[in-house]
């Protein structure tokens, strides 16, 4: 059922005004964004029609922007991708462990997102690395999956990775270590480690001239400017959360569907925009997560949301250690053999999307609502209009 009030709703009534206004504030890709979420399944993109063999019901569905950035496109893309790593779950503990960034850097990633968004995802899985693989602590190869959010719960810029760790590694001999029942590693460890690695690759990306400044850190371009930021950062602690582990395979897949493929905001948590203003619902993680709202001017609100728009190509969530692309099927066979544990059948992917949807969601989309017969795909309708070019900005 559709939501009383989308984000594509506020785009349409307010966006055309916020991007006059920016002007070449607004990235391309900040642009091309709010085209593609206001054309989102409406005659602009088209749609494709369905008739029942039985009664000659037609249904038009419109076309959807695919967007990942839409909160609308994520759902058959969220599921398919927990299909894909419910395979790949291993009969041991798991644990949810966050690397946050402090404010500081978080400012100097607004501004450079694609190299510190980069950095951050680098530092949390070489910590992981690097720890676990210490004797004293595990003395094993990990592997992990770590998902970036870029926002907090009122869409300010709060930059993190979620990662989730299986409890444990593999020895150097092909063996299973098991990392203790309600502990994988020491957080103040891992705090540390984080904090310098992290620094060190910003220092080289800075020496590299990958990190740029400008408004009100353009002064950090200065080499003495940009020591003297960042020295305070290497003495105050950075945050590092570890969760207790799951309770089994479900709960972990639970778990990550409430992060992976997710937007700024829901469609759900927006409860009204009149008068030029939009009203959400928040919680708030301070007072035992009390559900409350907020309201601001809509200009604003459009604000926050884009500058969660991520770099073109940029990848928000990655594989690292025993889960990485290049080795997990060959490492996770090695794995399963230490663990006495077989292989998951897989299904093979039907190529139908009607098909796919009922086998990842039990739902069928081709049942007529009125008789129950079978909906058969009866022609399509071509783009009503091409969308409109995204203005180039000018960078004189």
């Amino acid at each position: 059922m559709r939501p009383k009030l989308e984000v594509a709703d506020i785009f349409r009534r307010h966006g055309e005004r916020f991007r006059v206004a920016q002007g070449n504030r607004l990235s391309i890709d900040q642009r091309k964004v709010m085209v593609a979420i206001e054309a989102c399944r409406t005659p602009a993109l088209g749609a494709h029609v369905e008739r029942c063999e039985d009664c000659g019901e037609t249904r038009i569905s419109y076309n959807s922007c695919r967007d990942r950035h839409c909160p609308k496109c994520q759902g058959l893309s969220r599921l398919q991708w927990l299909a894909d790593r419910r395979a790949e779950l291993l009969p041991v503990a798991y644990f949810h462990v966050v690397f946050t960034v402090p404010a500081p850097v978080a400012a100097i990633a607004l501004q450079n997102k694609a190299a510190v968004y980069d950095i951050l995802f680098k530092a949390a899985a070489e910590t992981i690395r690097v720890i676990g693989a210490d004797p004293k602590h595990l003395g094993a190869e990990t592997g992990m999956v770590a998902i970036l959010h870029t926002w907090g719960q009122t869409l300010t810029h709060h930059p993190h990775v979620h990662c989730i760790v299986p409890g444990g590694g593999l020895g150097s001999d092909g063996s299973w270590i098991a990392s203790k029942p309600n502990f994988f590693l020491p957080v103040h460890v891992l705090s540390r480690c984080f904090r310098r690695l992290f620094l060190e690759r910003l220092r080289t990306a800075f020496d590299a001239g990958h990190i740029a400044f400008f408004g009100e850190l353009a002064g950090l371009s200065d080499p003495s400017a940009f020591a003297e930021y960042l020295g305070p950062l290497s003495k105050t602690p950075w945050i590092v959360f570890a969760k207790r582990p799951f309770a089994g395979p479900s709960q972990i897949l639970d778990y990550l569907a409430r992060y992976t493929h997710r937007v700024a905001i829901a469609n759900g948590r927006l409860l009204d925009c009149r008068d030029g203003r939009v009203s959400f619902r928040w919680k708030d993680y301070r007072a035992h997560n009390k559900s409350k709202a907020m309201t601001m001017d809509a200009d604003e609100f459009i604000r926050r949301f884009l500058m969660h728009v991520l770099p073109k190509g940029f990848r928000r969530i990655r594989h690292f250690g025993f889960l990485a692309n290049a080795c997990r099927v060959e490492k996770l066979a090695r794995i399963r053999a230490a663990l006495a544990f077989p292989a998951p059948e897989r299904r093979a992917e039907p190529e139908d999307y009607r098909e796919r949807c009922a086998q990842l969601t039990g739902k069928r989309i081709d049942f007529c609502p009125f008789c129950g017969g079978r909906m058969v795909e009866a022609g399509a309708w071509p783009h009503r209009s091409a969308p409109p070019r995204t203005p180039r900005c000018d960078t004189s």
